[in-house]
């Protein structure tokens, strides 16, 4: 049966994607972004006229704190669920900009949750991060473990949004799936993340800055996995619940940079720097919750997932650069 689901931060990376799976599928999709200037808006004009391709989407331009936006949203139809991915984003930006985190992820939070609250929205999607869980040593990270130590404002918004989301499931009996996203990568991704940044530098002949010695581990997950589980997501148990999303492995610094030069043809000039505050050592997902409860079923390991990411580089090579 199809449905009008209401995503803020459509024109963003995993935005646009779900957006875009979403209309596939035959659901209306109403989408909200305010073109944040933390990268290009010209980006996010471009993912935007992939989905304005599709009949069944509506865009309203506006910022989640303003609730005249969020008004002026909510006359576009009635939601029968929501996905709320905006945020600000990244790790060490956030420990220049503490408060600017704060307010866009904390209070923007809250005014979505009061937003589907009192439209009744049946089923609401929150976007966490793997960022939760600090520099925790034991892994793969479990959701029953205690995340009470972020490292980074960028964190500890996280972990105060899926606090809200308890909070509003716990008093209004609202149904909330928070998505814990474990470094998440492919076409569309935003220029500044690893391993867009390390292909752009690669193919330019630049220099790498690489924080630390090149151990450091992520789980990397492909962008299609990622839209698997937020769609997933939408079918989740009534209540509260917390899913990891990640591919469930792992890969060292250097390793992907070795990777980067097998698939690209090319040899990276690397630079190695001390770590940054905020950087945690390794990110690491047990996703059997997610299997269970939502069908989440990762495919692409991230050998495939970076050759695909290269090849679409390849074609975009202008259009993601400026």
């Amino acid at each position: 049966m199809t449905q009008t689901v209401f995503i803020t931060g459509v024109a963003g990376f995993i935005g646009s994607h779900v957006a875009e799976a979403l209309l596939r599928r035959g659901d209306a999709v109403v989408g909200l972004d305010n073109f944040d200037p933390f990268y290009a808006r010209a980006i996010k004009e471009r993912n935007l006229a992939v989905l304005s391709a599709f009949p069944g989407f509506r865009f309203v331009e506006g910022d989640i704190r303003d609730p005249a936006a969020l008004q002026r949203w909510g006359k576009e139809g009635t939601p029968g669920a929501l996905i709320h991915l905006a945020a600000k984003a990244g790790v060490r930006p956030s420990v220049a900009d503490p408060a600017g985190y704060a307010d866009v992820n904390v209070l923007g939070t809250t005014r979505v949750l009061a937003f589907a609250r009192d439209r009744a929205v049946p089923r609401v999607v929150f976007a966490s991060s793997s960022s939760v869980y600090g520099g925790n040593e034991k892994v793969p990270f479990s959701e029953d473990d205690r995340v009470d130590h972020p490292v980074s404002p960028y964190a500890a918004t996280k972990k105060a949004g899926e606090l809200l989301c308890q909070t509003f499931a716990h008093l209004h009996g609202m149904n909330i799936a928070s998505l814990r996203f474990f470094t998440v990568y492919g076409p569309r991704q935003r220029p500044e993340m690893a391993i867009h940044k390390f292909t752009r530098l690669i193919f330019e002949g630049k220099e790498i800055g690489l924080f630390g010695d090149g151990s450091t581990r992520r789980d990397y997950t492909y962008i299609d996995d990622i839209v698997g589980g937020v769609l997933g997501a939408l079918s989740a148990p009534p209540g509260h619940r917390i899913y990891n999303l990640g591919e469930s492995s792992t890969i060292s610094l250097s390793n992907l940079v070795s990777l980067l030069e097998k698939t690209t043809g090319l040899r990276a000039r690397r630079k190695f720097l001390p770590l940054q505050p905020g950087d945690v050592p390794v990110t690491y997902a047990d996703i059997s919750r997610a299997r269970a409860e939502i069908g989440y079923a990762p495919k692409t390991p991230v050998a495939e997932g970076v050759e695909k990411f290269v090849g679409w580089f390849r074609e975009n090579t202008v259009n993601t650069t400026t």
